[in-house]
């Protein structure tokens, strides 16, 4: 019985973590004052974008070990992009939280490879701008293999 449970594990890790490697099509995000960023201004660094809500549990669960992995790693742009483009009420549970995420709105559909209808949703791009990790789901990132992917990805491995 333990094993069929650990198989299980192991498939539905699978199924939800994609380590392959491909192109991340444009995405313009705007934050609260109107400031407009595009994935293809930051090529050369390395992303991590998660897309959240506010009324998420799972989203807000991960999002002090998102908070802690940016506290680690200052090499990296970090995006968190509220789903519902409410960004008077993201920044302000960013500000209770004590959070120094910059919270986005994407003004445009989100192009499926980054998001599509899951939440919470991430994405890691390495610094030619292709998505190298994504998940959908919660995830703990404290789990010292994120910390390999972005130590290696800024190293440019």
């Amino acid at each position: 019985m333990l094993k069929i449970i650990q198989t299980f594990i192991i498939i539905t890790c699978f199924a939800f973590t994609t380590y392959a490697q491909s192109s991340a099509p444009e995405l313009a995000l705007i934050d609260a004052n109107g400031k407009s960023i595009t994935i293809s201004s930051l090529k050369g660094k390395v992303v991590f974008i998660n897309f959240w809500a506010t009324w998420c549990q799972p989203c807000v669960k991960e999002m002090p070990t998102i908070q802690a992995l940016k506290e680690s790693f200052r090499d990296v742009v970090f995006l968190t992009v509220d789903i519902d483009g409410d960004l008077p009420k993201s920044n302000a549970y960013m500000e209770k939280k004590n959070y120094t995420l910059p919270v986005y709105a994407a003004p445009t559909a989100v192009p499926r490879e980054y998001y599509y209808h899951t939440i919470p949703a991430t994405d890691i791009l390495n610094k030619n701008g292709e998505i190298v990790w994504r998940t959908d789901g919660g995830f703990d990132y404290s789990a010292p293999e994120i910390s390999k992917i972005l130590a290696d990805l800024i190293a440019g491995k």
